[in-house]
């Protein structure tokens, strides 16, 4: 078993290259419609953290001019927005007012922090909200072969943890950001105006982090962008274990399938420790980096106060109180500084994650729609088929198909694995567009209508028979929400569903669980061809509706199809011929092709194909023309060559 290589390559490397200034575009597609939301936020941020270098401030002021009264009170003011007159003049007075206005700071900026905390938290929340959405939207409008060639662990990996990466961003990355930026630039302004010499000793390591942290931007990018790739394979790899885990328990693969977890979940640990060990190098030589700054400011400021005048080429007076502020203030710049390397971390792991959101978003479809495009208008339900031909690749699955069904009639394919069966009736659902010639319903091309209306009028009941983790009166509902619970029973009882519901724990109610597991496969497909009964379709195609349930599960099955058929145009694909041979017309594929064509009666006598399929159901092997062995090996040979194919 080759399964699935999981050393791949970034399944969505090619859409991610051709993303231009991801961030960009998701502030301009997404962020201009919650403006309001982050201007708050900002406006907010400011306020706080202004309000916030208030009490250092304040008390530096209360020790020059309170304490050691080495200064005026109303002179160490100037950035308090309050006349001369107010300012008290007596100790005491002063005291207390500096008490009040520290008291006042902290309030007052806990309001704003709220503020601040709502408006980044609105304006993310929405836009992870849209990007969800939005991706879903467009990826889910995506032909099949999209979805055949991508893993569900890797989409989910997108949807789920990379917009979440975007919120995180968003809100703790932006609030960080703005809060630190105030401070930075705030305390930078009060140093210089403190003491601009000292505050040159203080700012000295900031070039320098700015360097340091150029070169980490550069060498984190591409370690985050495969952490990316990584988690979505691992992802891809435990959806699909998950998912045949009953096959896992009763092949006694359990250590098989260990290691093949380990394997992926390796690569992840590989990939994400490389990010980290980068990281936490990055941290830590920043805060030396700042600290180095810190411990000059101490020095110099230090030596200047104990010695009373200012050292080595320095001038000027710097008090008590003002010295005291300024180790604050550079103690609180240092930690912002190595917090901008956070924030520059979330914004790399945030741009990794967006440009895989919007590869996804920019998939092309195949499926082309003409915004003009009129709805399909079924009448009589003629389905014609003009030279038809198609393939997933290069070279065709199914070539120049011919056939025309009149209203009210019944068609099945027929024809060995790989014949092409489903794929012809894929092709009426529009799932892909034809390479040549064209599908006709009632006169009209189907690659010239309107798909929701196209896939309106089909109804589908497919082999797997489906279901959503919900009750079966959703299921039986899905697609015609509307339905009344009078008309969802006719439909349960038109399919023989009705009975073994009523049976159930909660009736109509009862939860089916994930991918209706709680039913048994005949009760399944009973309950999605009760589906398509609610859904009255024009036509309807059913895809091997009966091929795996037992003979008095399939007879019950086909009674409600027997029903679900009359006077409705119809296609049937099947393996058990005994289920469509009062068919009005059966087609035979063969390698792509329509090889023979005719009623069930007329193809036994012509002896091809068809009689050869009919004469291994009905057990007569022995009779078979070595000729026709012959070629079900070559066929069988080259379905397992395909299957390996599409492993690799």
């Amino acid at each position: 078993m080759s399964g699935t290589e999981w050393d791949d390559d970034d399944p969505f490397e090619e859409q991610r290259a051709e993303v231009e200034n991801p961030m960009k575009r998701l502030f301009s597609e997404y962020g201009r419609a919650y403006i309001p939301q982050v201007t708050v936020g900002v406006v907010a941020s400011v306020f706080a953290r202004l309000l916030d270098l208030l009490p250092p401030l304040m008390l530096g002021i209360a020790i020059d001019a309170v304490f050691y009264e080495d200064a005026l009170f109303s002179e160490q003011i100037p950035l308090v927005v309050l006349p001369e007159a107010w300012l008290p003049t007596d100790r005491p007075e002063q005291f207390w007012f500096t008490v009040a206005v520290i008291a006042g700071a902290f309030a007052l900026g806990a309001a704003f922090h709220w503020v601040r905390n709502w408006g980044f938290n609105a304006f993310a929340q929405h836009i992870q909200h849209d990007v969800r959405t939005d991706t879903y939207d467009r990826m889910q409008r995506l032909n099949m072969e999209f979805f055949s060639d991508k893993q569900t662990g890797e989409m989910m990996s997108i949807l789920s943890n990379d917009v979440n990466r975007l919120e995180r961003f968003l809100n703790d990355g932006m609030n960080s950001l703005f809060r630190l930026s105030v401070m930075v630039v705030g305390i930078g302004g009060l140093l210089v105006w403190i003491n601009w010499q000292l505050a040159l000793v203080a700012l000295l390591p900031v070039p320098i982090i700015a360097g340091f942290t150029y070169v980490f931007i550069r060498t984190i990018q591409p370690k985050y962008a495969a952490v990316r790739s990584s988690v979505g394979k691992m992802n891809s790899r435990l959806e699909n274990n998950l998912g045949g885990i009953q096959v896992i328990k009763s092949s006694n693969t359990e250590p098989y399938e260990s290691d093949r977890v380990d394997d992926v979940s390796m690569d992840y640990f590989d990939a994400n420790w490389g990010a980290i060990r980068t990281r936490i190098k990055f941290f830590p030589a920043l805060r030396v980096l700042a600290g180095i700054g810190f411990v000059f400011t101490f020095v110099v400021g230090g030596l200047w106060v104990f010695q009373d005048a200012p050292p080595g080429p320095f001038t000027g007076e710097l008090s008590v109180g003002m010295f005291v502020v300024f180790i604050l203030y550079t103690q609180r710049f240092i930690w912002p500084m190595a917090q901008f390397g956070q924030i520059i971390n979330m914004y790399q792991r945030a741009r990794a994650s967006s440009e895989r959101i919007f590869g996804l978003m920019d998939e092309p479809s195949k499926l082309e729609e003409d915004a003009d495009a009129p709805d399909l208008v079924v009448e009589e339900g003629e389905v014609v088929y003009d030279g038809v031909t198609f393939g997933y690749d290069e070279e065709p699955i199914v070539r120049d198909v011919d056939f025309a069904v009149e209203g009210g009639e019944t068609l099945a394919l027929v024809g060995p694995t790989g014949a092409g069966k489903s794929t012809v009736l894929k092709l009426l659902l529009r799932m892909y567009d034809v390479d040549e010639g064209s599908i006709r319903i009632d006169g009209q091309d189907v690659g010239e209508v309107t798909l929701r209306s196209l896939r309106r009028s089909i109804g589908y009941v497919g082999q797997s028979s489906y279901l959503f983790y919900g009750t079966v009166r959703e299921n039986i509902t899905y697609g015609a929400f509307d339905a009344t619970d009078e008309e969802v029973r006719e439909a349960a009882k038109a399919a023989e569903a009705h009975a073994f519901i009523e049976n159930l724990p909660d009736g109509y109610d009862t939860m089916v669980g994930e991918r209706g597991v709680k039913l048994s496969g005949g009760q399944r497909q009973r309950v999605t061809i009760a589906r398509a009964v609610l859904k009255d379709p024009d036509v309807l195609v059913l895809d091997e509706a009966t091929s795996d349930v037992d003979t008095e599960t399939e007879m019950l099955i086909q009674r409600s199809i027997d029903r679900l058929t009359a006077d409705r145009t119809t296609f049937a694909i099947a393996h058990r011929l005994s289920t469509i041979r009062d068919a009005d017309t059966i087609l035979v594929l063969e390698d792509g092709e329509v090889v023979e064509r005719g009623s069930h009666d007329d193809l036994l006598e012509n002896g091809g194909l068809y009689a050869h399929l009919w004469g291994v159901q009905a057990g007569e092997i022995d009779e078979l023309p070595q000729e026709f062995i012959d070629r079900a090996q070559e066929r069988t040979a080259r379905v397992l060559e395909d299957a390996e194919g599409d492993d690799d």
